[in-house]
């Protein structure tokens, strides 16, 4: 199986200098590309000084995460394909045991590995940690972080399991299958695309899984910070439309509701807290979803029920 490593990059050539030589020493046979969204740094010119073997597939504005990997894998033609983050560590033998995985079992369509913290190598990190999962309120969550909550890794998670949804910071995916499902919803622009995309996947019979015995180490937040109103935004528009193409009926309705009244608090938590930027973004992300609404809802193909009846606001 032919195996492509494919970085998305804008702006980032501090972190192609910092990053890129972990993922060269440790990705064995694997094509490496760059998918340069548009730089206007001398991200282009550092590729072609300091990594001739990396391939840049250079496009001509930033498209965001979503678009901006699509139009970039259209132009990969390996069978798997690893969307890695740009500040991302590789670790040794972190890449066979994922193409293992995907040689055994022909019905898996998505994996990631173990994503640990860079900087607290001992923990799992906020962007997927051992696999992600919905509570019933809708809200992501992963084996290793609930909230903003990270635990330390002591071997609980080796396992090689079943997750809901596998993180966009370290994603393999069948080039055949990401075809099939049209890749990334364009509109999402950033921040929750990899989940639709597994949720599309499952409810087409795909699956998707985390590979225990295989880590990265992520930086994180290297595209937008935790606390940026645009972030969330993005979070929250983009996990209703999600939830409007892929959930069933009946618990789509209760997600509409539960989110009602999660986002109204929200609000005025904010306003109280006179983040009036953060409440706007609140506001202005349901907006947008309604007008997306009536074009979202009739691509549904294929929903399924993905949510646990844990909640993670029990955490808090």
């Amino acid at each position: 199986m032919s195996l492509a490593i494919a970085i998305l990059n804008y702006n980032g050539v501090d972190l192609l200098k910092r990053f890129l030589p972990s993922v060269l020493a440790h990705s064995g046979t694997a094509n490496i590309y760059v998918i340069d969204n548009g730089s206007t740094d001398t991200s282009k010119a550092v590729l072609a000084a300091n990594f001739p073997s990396v391939s840049c597939i250079a496009l001509n504005q930033n498209f965001g995460y979503a678009e901006g990997y699509n139009r970039g894998i259209a132009q990969i033609h390996e069978d798997l394909i690893c969307l890695l983050n740009s500040d991302v560590q590789a670790t040794p033998q972190w890449i066979e045991p994922m193409v293992a995985l995907f040689d055994a079992q022909p019905e898996v369509a998505i994996a990631q590995p173990k994503i640990k913290d860079l900087n607290n190598p001992d923990y799992f990190e906020y962007a997927g940690a051992a696999g992600g999962y919905l509570d019933i309120m809708g809200l992501p969550y992963c084996r290793g972080r609930i909230g903003k909550t990270c635990e330390r890794d002591n071997g609980q998670y080796n396992d090689t399991v079943q997750v809901s949804w596998a993180s966009g910071a370290c994603l393999f995916v069948r080039k055949s299958i990401y075809t099939v499902l049209g890749g990334f919803d364009a509109s999402f622009f950033m921040h929750f695309e990899e989940i639709d995309l597994c949720l599309r996947a499952k409810g087409a019979g795909h699956q998707v899984w985390v590979v225990g015995n295989s880590e990265v180490l992520h930086l994180g937040a290297a595209s937008l910070a935790a606390e940026n109103p645009r972030k969330l935004y993005f979070n929250i528009r983009n996990s209703l439309l999600t939830y409007t193409k892929n959930v069933a009926l009946l618990p789509l309705l209760w997600l509409y509701i539960a989110r009602a009244a999660l986002d109204t608090t929200l609000i005025l938590y904010f306003m109280a807290q006179l983040k009036f930027n953060h409440a706007h973004a609140i506001m202005h992300a349901h907006r947008a979803f309604v007008g997306k609404f009536g074009s979202i809802f009739n691509t549904r193909k294929y929903p399924i029920n993905p949510l646990r009846l844990r909640s993670v606001l029990l955490r808090f």
